[in-house]
């Protein structure tokens, strides 16, 4: 944790500490201010994504923290959007070029890479695209160039790789014509990065600058061009694969208050959902500030059309959703108390002032209470 604990952007507030029950002795922040370290637990099957780490005095410190499923996309989505320490919100693992691969004898790494541009490269208007769910917080007041984050760049298949005298550099530049690099943060002063494992080896320069390889690299850079379209994808198995953007849009992160009951049960980012303890008498918590509403630039409501919501609780737990007019409360669209599996329908009005979004216990049980909300077909 930080000086004043770690924030959490999932939950959107800091907390005093994040409890990592399996955390290896061997655990190594990268160089630089960044400090990222990912911690993966397979037990648990959950990447853990750490930013500004660092040991001090035996204590481990960090300034932000996020997670990831380890069977899950590797990306956010517009619930939850913030799902690694990367400005991209994504794992820092994600896209590196890891320490087995560097010696197993192939001429490129077979995934995308993780790339990072500098100021003047990375857009100001248009942030970030999917798949990326965020960007840097100062992304559209100092960014000055025209790719946003979560672009896919690649060479053109006909770059020539055949006068790349570093065997190194030749894999990378044959894996940004094959798979390329997804943009996934902001460096300082370079015009592209691409991001390897603590001790994979895989220095460029060894042994000083390289003036060859400096040639190529700037090459490489006029070469790069962001991916716009393409006429099928295929997944990490090479099978084919569409990319749904259709994604939960609802979070149960609050802040949450009390309606009625003495108690407010707390989210849990782990799960995505509010738990309560075993209490005898009704907890009816609201959050009415709109923060469980997706901002993803790339997943807005659309007026005019047809969403569902479906409550996800357990133990006895409810959920309730409204949009609430601004005059007229016999406007409101309210989903009424939902049990668990219930769903609702509704259309997405032209206007509305805010949402309403409720949590409710079961009684004499631990429960807990999520929803989610996608648009319809």
């Amino acid at each position: 944790m930080g000086a004043s604990g770690v924030w959490n952007p999932d939950a959107q507030q800091t907390q005093p500490s994040v409890t990592v029950l399996r955390w290896p002795s061997a655990a190594l922040p990268a160089g630089g201010s960044d400090g990222h370290c990912d911690i993966v637990d397979p037990v648990a099957g959950v990447i853990h994504s750490f930013w500004q780490l660092k040991n001090d005095a035996g204590v481990w410190r960090a300034r932000q923290y996020a997670w990831t499923s380890l069977k899950g996309r590797g990306w956010g989505d517009p619930a939850h959007y913030f799902q690694g320490a990367r400005a991209a919100a994504v794992p820092t693992s994600g896209g590196l070029i890891r320490s087995h691969e560097v010696g197993d004898g192939d001429i490129l790494f077979r995934h995308a890479l993780a790339m990072s541009l500098t100021y003047n490269g990375l857009s100001a208007t248009t942030t970030h695209v999917f798949p990326a769910t965020s960007a840097d917080t100062t992304a559209a007041t100092t960014n000055t160039g025209s790719v946003p984050e979560g672009a896919l760049m690649m060479l053109p298949p006909t770059y020539d790789t055949s006068t790349i005298a570093s065997p190194k550099l030749r894999r990378v530049a044959e894996t940004l014509k094959r798979y390329g690099a997804y943009v996934v943060d902001r460096n300082y002063g370079t015009p592209f990065v691409i991001y390897a494992e603590i001790g994979a080896d895989f220095d460029l320069h060894e042994g000083g600058w390289n003036n060859a390889v400096g040639l190529e690299l700037e090459r490489i850079r006029q070469a790069l061009r962001m991916v716009g379209s393409a006429s099928s994808w295929v997944d990490g198995d090479g099978r084919p694969t569409t990319f749904n953007k259709n994604l939960n849009m609802l979070s149960m992160r609050g802040p949450w208050r009390l309606q009625t009951g003495a108690v407010l049960g707390v989210f849990n980012t782990l799960k995505q959902a509010v738990e309560f303890p075993a209490l005898p008498t009704k907890v009816v918590q609201v959050n009415n500030n709109g923060t469980g509403l997706s901002k993803v630039s790339w997943a807005p409501f659309q007026a005019g059309m047809t969403y569902k919501i479906t409550a996800k609780t357990t133990g006895g737990g409810q959920f309730r959703f409204v949009l609430n007019h601004c005059t007229d409360k016999a406007q409101n669209i309210d989903s009424g108390v939902m049990d668990n599996a219930a769903t609702f329908q509704f259309v997405w009005p032209a206007s509305y002032c805010y949402s309403s979004v409720h949590a409710i216990n079961g009684l004499n049980q631990a429960s807990t209470v999520s929803a989610s909300l996608v648009k319809m077909p």
